[in-house]
């Protein structure tokens, strides 16, 4: 069980999949303007952030520049100006960094701030999005797929929300690398004592499971669901969720 509870504004609202992004209209996803759409429709925000080559935290999902910019290789291979001068997706938005991104909503809205990971280790960007996130004035919480990093926030970032991200099936190429051992246990939260998160964020096709139900009705543990796109996964999200981050439509 977490040893505190999450605060409410954490479900308050529906969450915007890396902003309120519309790409016809010119607003790419994890962007300035994406981050103005859903303030402006009362939306929290969730958005994802990667490391630079020069440790800065940068708003962006991928860990590769290419299906978003237009570029050849990875963000970490960059420097974080250099990252902040490209175009997401031939758009006038450009690449933010997170002390960027958080000044510009400026507390108007709840943010979720989602940790990339590659399962290594690193904790070199839980260290600099918790320093960041530290002098924010705004209610902010953190969360990953990695236990190790949702572990790492408790010391990192004292007080702030943390939550883990899961999903039930591990078939995804990103999990390769992890034995089939590690990919059970993170399919069943079975690193739940070494995380202790605070909330779960689920894959809304795998609900209803038992982690969830038993987090929710054992642990008062809020679950919010991803990432919801059609009026069946809403009903889904409805049952058997607390809130949910949605892409594609207004909910």
């Amino acid at each position: 069980m977490s040893d505190r509870l999450a605060p409410n504004w954490l479900t308050a609202r529906p969450i915007a999949h890396r902003g309120l992004h519309d790409r016809a209209a010119g607003i790419p996803e994890n962007t300035i303007a994406a981050a103005e759409a859903a303030i402006g429709g009362g939306y929290a925000i969730e958005c994802d952030v990667q490391l630079s080559r020069d440790g800065e935290a940068m708003v962006f999902h991928d860990a590769g520049l290419g299906r978003l910019t237009g570029t050849d290789g990875l963000v970490r291979e960059r420097d974080a100006a250099d990252l902040g001068r490209l175009s997401v997706l031939g758009s006038a938005e450009r690449v933010p960094t997170l002390p960027e991104f958080l000044g510009r909503i400026a507390g108007r809205t709840p943010l979720i701030v989602e940790v990339k990971t590659r399962h290594d280790g690193d904790l070199a960007l839980a260290r600099r999005t918790a320093e960041v996130v530290a002098a924010y004035d705004g209610p902010v919480a953190l969360k990953s797929f990695d236990p190790v990093i949702v572990g790492a926030l408790a010391e990192l970032a004292p007080g702030l929300p943390r939550g883990i991200v899961a999903e039930s099936r591990h078939d995804d190429p990103s999990y390769g690398h992890l034995t089939e051992a590690a990919r059970h246990g993170l399919a069943n939260l079975l690193h739940f004592a070494e995380s202790r998160p605070d909330f779960l964020s689920w894959r809304v096709d795998d609900l209803p499971n038992a982690a969830t139900h038993l987090c929710r009705l054992l642990g008062r543990m809020p679950v919010m669901t991803w990432t919801v796109h059609s009026e069946a996964q809403v009903r889904l999200a409805r049952a058997h969720a607390d809130q949910m981050v949605f892409e594609g439509f207004r909910a």
